[in-house]
């Protein structure tokens, strides 16, 4: 990063990398073209050849000044994520942001643009219902799974551990289980989930070994046949009889027919969570109204905020320049008369030149507050 920003003279930078995006954010006083973003990426990567920078080029989304944190605001707002209302997203931002201070590799402009988009996405997430139907197939699974009410120390077993079984340890930790037991194809990375949650971790070889029996059943691999067979699963059982709650979240599924037919199961199926997170995405887009006029006011809100921030800037050397005059005036315009004043009068006129000085500063802020807002006013009104 410090490369590119030196290469390409940016005044500040910023880097964002989620599971679907790849932005920068930049404040440069170049011109945006092809030409510009060509070379903006073969800095980034200069082992990228022409034919692969050319198909970036064509394919990526350049934003410029406020239609650039108009589309921040959506992207923490979750607008522009592949799920509707996810609130991850202003987390990453966040953190991409806070990563890009602490290198100093961001200033004072993307500082004022991510404390507005901060703003806005929290006021989205609070403010309307965008966020509060579950819509992923891990948290719709806990929701389902809560119905069930199993006890905190009930027998659970995972087949695979992967990203969605991990997430769904993370889940299950966090409310309170405390009894698991990982199952994968390559024992290291059961041992990965394994110490997440505190479980044992074993292959699937073992699986018809298991003599432990299970409470919540919870598979997801990526095997193109079913895993859980009738025999791995009566095995599973260990000669218990009574019902079983199985969450198969594989696609294609894990847990064949045959189990479904043969056994007493309580099957909880990603068909079935996918028709609920498909009815939740529709009602949180109804939101969207509701949710496009806040960042439509946030927008023209942060117009305000940077024209006084940049006026705020202009002025940063009125207090040194006033303090000079002060200086001056006291130590050889005046410093003959001052001399002749007793300790009293001295006093009276350190006072008056404090106040005047304190006046001098703020006045002309408080003026130039006054004609932005009132320049405003008269825009709108036209």
């Amino acid at each position: 990063m410090e490369h590119l920003k030196s290469q390409l003279n940016l005044d500040e930078l910023m880097y964002v990398s989620t599971c679907n995006r790849v932005e920068f954010i930049f404040v440069s006083t170049s011109e945006l073209n092809d030409s510009f973003i060509t070379h903006f990426l073969n800095e980034f990567n200069e082992d990228w050849d022409q034919k692969h920078l050319s198909l970036l080029v064509e394919n990526c989304k350049l934003w410029n000044g406020i239609n650039a944190v108009n589309h921040l605001i959506e992207v923490a707002s979750s607008l522009d994520s592949m799920v509707i209302g996810e609130r991850e997203i202003i987390t990453q931002m966040k953190d991409a942001f806070d990563l890009s201070r602490k290198l100093k590799l961001s200033g004072d402009t993307i500082r004022i643009v991510m404390r507005q988009v901060v703003q806005t996405a929290k006021k989205v997430y609070s403010e309307t219902n965008i966020a509060t139907k579950p819509v992923s197939v891990v948290s719709l699974a806990y929701h389902e799974l809560k119905t069930r009410d199993l006890s905190a120390d009930a027998r659970i077993l995972f087949v695979g551990a992967g990203v969605t079984n991990t997430n769904m340890g993370r889940f299950l930790l966090k409310h309170g289980f405390t009894n698991f037991t990982v199952f994968n194809r390559s024992l290291e990375r059961a041992e990965l989930l394994a110490n997440l949650v505190k479980g044992k971790a074993l292959t699937l070889d073992e699986m018809p070994n298991f003599t432990e029996g299970f409470d919540l059943l919870v598979c997801c691999t990526a095997a193109k046949n079913s895993v859980i067979t009738p025999s791995i699963y009566k095995a599973l059982l260990a000669g218990e009889t009574d019902n079983k709650i199985v969450i198969d979240l594989a696609v294609p599924a894990d847990l064949s027919k045959e189990v479904k037919n043969d056994f007493e199961v309580d099957h909880i199926s990603v068909e079935h969570l996918k028709t609920i997170s498909e009815s939740n995405i529709k009602e949180r887009k109804k939101e969207l109204i509701k949710v496009r006029q806040i960042i439509y006011e946030a927008v023209e809100e942060f117009k305000q905020i940077f024209k006084m921030r940049q006026v705020e800037i202009k002025m940063r050397e009125i207090p040194e320049r006033v303090k000079e005059i002060k200086k001056k005036a006291i130590e050889e315009v005046f410093s003959k008369e001052l001399d002749a004043l007793d300790d009293d009068s001295r006093e009276v006129v350190d006072k008056i030149l404090d106040y005047m000085e304190k006046k001098y500063v703020s006045v002309p802020m408080i003026m130039a507050k006054n004609m932005i807002a009132k320049n405003e006013i008269e825009h709108n009104e036209d």
